[in-house]
């Protein structure tokens, strides 16, 4: 009988992008295997894009349950082992008391001693390695035993576009001109990263559009209405505004319809960055945000950071971290411009 693996990864989209290669591993070491990823409501649209990923448990939906259900449910998919990517007290007791065979989680956590069988040292904090790297690192227990180079990696962040983009959105990105490039720019992060400034992301938009792009802005319905003025602002600039018009399923096929996106360490660039689009992120220097830790993987991926040792600044006054507002506008316009060569012949990554 071919095993079933569960893969918890409970927090955030880019978190969840960051953790597909795990499951590639799995399905490369074990190809028959089932895969079934758990995660919030929210990130079920990634683990459908995901080759690797044969089902998704909804955490959110689990814990509405009766506990005895909550176990029966989990019991239900008689996984040979659960790996706790993100650690979460919850599941890990609930793993516990499902009695999967090989419970895997990090000696960090103190109710892992309890909940667990399989322990992993492993310290992301000061670490030097991706956090795509370190994720695999928990697979240690299941005989992988050799670290990964990060191109090899990278070959594993990988998914597919959901579904097709509704017609008027089609027509929008089709509407360009020979040489035009499709630029979506996405300027806010809610909280999860470091921000470029609404004042850098006002000159790129109007950098890119002198130049004869395209740029289109994206986010949530919230940061659409606090955004307001500054789109007002910059509407010359703009070929779209599509903040809160997009369900994730459709955000994810119109990046991947796009030609690429320009955003701070957030969901957005890293599935980008997955969907084979180019994604150029923009960091802040300081660890453990730098791109080192967090920058995107993929085919087309790169990133921008200022580099100015001992920030100390970030830190300790993060309102007041000037270092990846020091990005400026025209270096990320011109790295912008180096994708034409490559998208006008349209190249595309091996296996997407």
């Amino acid at each position: 009988m071919s095993p079933t693996f569960l893969i918890s990864r409970t927090d955030a989209i880019g978190d969840v992008v960051l953790t597909l290669p795990v499951a590639g591993q799995l399905k490369q070491r074990f190809p028959a295997c089932r895969v079934v990823l758990i995660g919030r409501t929210y990130t079920a649209p990634v683990a459908a894009a995901c080759p690797w990923v044969d089902d998704f448990l909804n955490l959110d939906e689990l814990l509405q349950l009766r506990p005895s259900a909550q176990v029966a449910a989990l019991r239900g998919y008689q996984a040979a082992a659960i790996i706790h990517v993100f650690p979460n007290k919850n599941l890990a007791r609930l793993a516990r008391l499902a009695r999967i065979p090989v419970r895997i989680g990090t000696r960090n956590r103190w109710w892992h001693w309890f909940t667990c069988n399989r322990l992993v040292a492993l310290s992301r904090r000061h670490s030097s390695l991706h956090e795509a790297q370190l994720n695999l690192q928990l697979l240690q227990p299941l005989g992988f035993i050799h670290p990964s180079s990060l191109p090899e990696v990278a070959e594993l962040v990988r998914l597919r576009s959901p579904e097709v983009l509704p017609p008027h959105v089609q027509q929008l990105l089709q509407a360009r001109q020979p040489g035009q490039l499709n630029v979506i720019l996405h300027p806010r992060s809610r909280g999860s990263a470091r921000e470029w400034g609404l004042a850098n992301y006002g000159q790129l938009a109007s950098q890119l559009h002198q130049a004869g792009h395209r740029v289109f802005i994206t986010g949530t319905a919230a940061e659409g209405e606090e955004l307001g003025p500054w789109l007002a602002q910059h509407a010359a600039f703009l070929t779209a505004d599509l903040t809160g018009q997009l369900g994730l399923p459709q955000f994810m096929a119109f990046i991947a319809a796009a030609d690429g996106l320009v955003a701070g360490s957030t969901g957005p660039l890293h599935l980008a960055a997955a969907l084979g689009r180019h994604a150029l992120g923009l960091y802040p220097p300081i660890r453990p945000m730098h791109p080192g830790r967090w920058g995107p993987l993929g085919a087309f991926a790169e990133f921008l950071v200022f580099d100015k040792p001992g920030c100390e600044d970030c830190r300790t006054q993060p309102a007041a971290c000037t270092c990846i507002r020091a990005i400026a506008a025209s270096a990320v316009a011109a790295r912008v411009q180096q994708w034409a060569p490559l998208l006008f012949g349209r190249v595309e990554p091996s296996g997407r």
